[in-house]
């Protein structure tokens, strides 16, 4: 059977290129919203954390129609650090948007998801968006993404893909670089001829194969995943088994079936081969799992995953305020909160530890567990978090550590800065163009080199930086790296910061705290620029005297305190240190807490 009325694609593009932006204007345009419909922008990214922080998160279904035909569209995020939801949603398409932009040109997830979608034989419609920028170089732009496809190693079909340029704001597109259009019609009409309808078999046994997971309150883990045999009906009795893994084979039912209608799901009695469902029912449904017809078995090969190449090692919260902000608290808590977030995401790994207290939590970066970490203190969690390591692997005896591929764009006068922290990182200069007064630089850095660079790289650039990494490939080990060359400030005494403390303490460095602020002893309350901890007592109090000075009634002034966001105190912490996370605080703190145990263990570890 030939299905003339679908198309399901995906949209893939390095993060801000405009993806979400663009399926505002394809939503709006394939008639999903009334024509006075008031509709917030970036629609599909529903996420709190998506909407404050401008990036896609989670990969998401969507549908329009054009012309009789029903187009199912999945907005991926553009961040490494998520190119796992990225991979997986790539089996429920037959083609692929890859968005460009107009003035940056292809970057390192760019070439990351296309490589993804060559591998897997997909259909391309470069898309050139962002054409109405000022700074616009549509000529290079296409030149530099024709080179790409042919590093990759493109066939001959997939380098002749079409070019569509694109404003996702404006919502209109040409197949004319120098034409500008009206609306998204030469888009949809590409979309229409370039991918062709799929060729499926309707009447053999249902084959379903899960890409995602959702979960809801009132009907538990919902599954969602292309048909890729048969039809799916609601009610029908079904077997659940697994590529990767034979011994998965359950039975269940299809209690619920829904299909994707614009932003909304409805429900309905069947579906056939190649439209995208939910469906509930199946409790211990997983990613990559088949949904097979119950007289027959027969599993569907699932992409796998690339693997983690960052760790951070959760556990309870034992600092002297534990328990007093967090609503989940236990490591039962912790436990099954982590071991629920597998069921989602499928980069993460989960591991236990030799202690009941702690796991070993492994991500694709950074910001891939920054975002968990954020997810589970708004959720009420509370517990303490190490600082990142990367993931080793030994190969013949030799050490081999993950490598990524960066690139910046800077401001000519800032390229000297950025080549003398590279070369303390051990970056290797691998490219260098110039895009009129800002240049472009690519190396490959060690990951452990970019751990706590971000906040450099901003102020070595004046603000006027951008940095996008993505994983290279694993290289032998580089040498040492100096994680941190400041100190900490630390609290000397349990109790409540003063005025005269912070002033006395602020002389040795940069505090993270203001006045009334709760302390205790081992607790992190600054930096120093000396590459050595300090004992500070905030918690100092003025000695009144009954002899008053010319000076005494003279206010201390302060200076403002550095606030560290999460990211910023991931990237501080040091090795000797812990994150204590909570619902209300984010608190830097020693893993030895008592001061004169911890002169003796570092004592101890200089000795030996």
């Amino acid at each position: 059977m030939v299905r003339k009325d679908l198309r399901n694609i995906a949209i893939i593009a390095h993060v801000d290129h405009g993806k979400t932006t663009l399926v505002d204007q394809m939503l709006k345009q394939g008639g999903t919203f009334r024509e006075n419909q008031v509709v917030e922008e970036r629609v599909m990214d529903s996420g709190a954390l998506e909407r404050e922080r401008g990036i896609t998160i989670l990969a998401k279904n969507t549908s329009i129609h054009y012309k009789g035909v029903k187009i199912n569209i999945v907005d991926t995020p553009g961040h490494a650090d998520f190119s796992g939801e990225v991979e997986r949603v790539l089996k429920m398409v037959s083609g692929v948007l890859i968005l460009v932009d107009a003035a940056e040109g292809p970057m390192p997830q760019t070439r990351f998801v296309t490589q993804k979608a060559l591998e897997m034989g997909l259909k391309l419609i470069i898309v050139v968006n962002k054409i109405d920028r000022p700074d616009a170089r549509v000529h290079e732009v296409i030149d530099e993404t024709l080179e790409l496809l042919m590093d990759l190693n493109a066939s001959d079909e997939q380098i002749d893909s079409p070019i569509v340029f694109c404003s996702g704001r404006e919502g209109v597109s040409s197949l004319d670089e120098n034409g500008h259009g009206t609306d998204l019609t030469p888009l949809f009409d590409t979309i229409l001829e370039h991918f062709p309808p799929l060729e499926l078999d309707e009447t053999g046994p249902l084959q379903l194969l899960v890409s995602s997971i959702d979960y809801n309150d009132y009907v538990g883990r919902i599954g969602v995943g292309r048909i890729e045999r048969g039809v799916a009906k609601q009610g029908a009795e079904v077997v659940v088994c697994n590529y990767n893994h034979p011994e998965v084979n359950l039975k269940g039912k299809l209690v619920n079936l829904y299909e994707i209608e614009g932003l909304e799901r409805v429900t309905c009695e069947s579906a056939q081969a190649g439209d995208i469902v939910c469906f509930s029912g199946l409790e211990k449904i997983n990613i990559g799992d088949t949904v097979c017809a119950a007289d027959h078995v027969e599993a569907v090969s699932f992409v796998k995953i690339s693997d983690p190449t960052v760790e951070m090692i959760f556990s309870v919260n034992d600092s002297p305020f534990a328990g007093k902000e967090g609503k989940f608290v236990t490591t039962r808590h912790l436990r099954d909160r982590l071991y629920r977030e597998l069921l989602r995401d499928v980069s993460l790994h989960v591991e236990d530890t030799d202690s009941t207290d702690a796991f070993r939590v492994k991500g694709r970066g950074e910001m891939h567990l920054s975002i968990l970490i954020e997810t589970m203190r708004r959720e009420g969690y509370e517990f303490q978090v190490s600082a990142p390591k990367v993931l080793w692997k030994d190969i013949d005896g030799v050490r081999y550590e993950p490598v990524e591929r960066l690139i910046v764009d800077v401001p000519e006068t800032a390229t000297g800065a950025v080549f003398e922290k590279m070369g303390v990182r051990k970056g290797e200069l691998v490219h260098m163009s110039a895009m009129g007064a800002r240049i472009r630089l690519e190396f490959l850095v060690p990951a452990r080199g970019l751990f706590g660079y971000k906040s450099e790289f901003l102020t070595d650039t004046k603000g006027e930086g951008v940095m996008s990494s993505v994983f290279f490939e694993y290289q032998p080990y580089k040498g040492e790296i100096e994680r941190r060359n400041t100190g900490s400030l630390v609290a000397f005494e349990t109790g409540e910061a003063v005025t005269y403390g912070l002033f006395n303490a602020q002389g040795r460095g940069m505090l993270f705290i203001t006045p009334g602020t709760p302390v205790y002893e081992g607790m992190v309350v600054g930096y120093s620029p000396k590459d050595e901890d300090i004992n500070v007592n905030v918690c100092k109090t003025k000695h009144l005297t009954n002899t008053r000075s010319s000076s005494s009634d003279e206010a201390l002034r302060l200076i403002p305190p550095k606030k560290l966001s999460l990211e910023e105190a991931l990237e501080f912490i040091g090795d000797d240190e812990l994150l204590e996370v909570t619902p209300q605080n984010i608190r830097v703190r020693k893993r030895i807490l008592d001061g004169e145990l911890r002169a003796k263990a570092r004592a101890k570890a200089k000795l030996g």
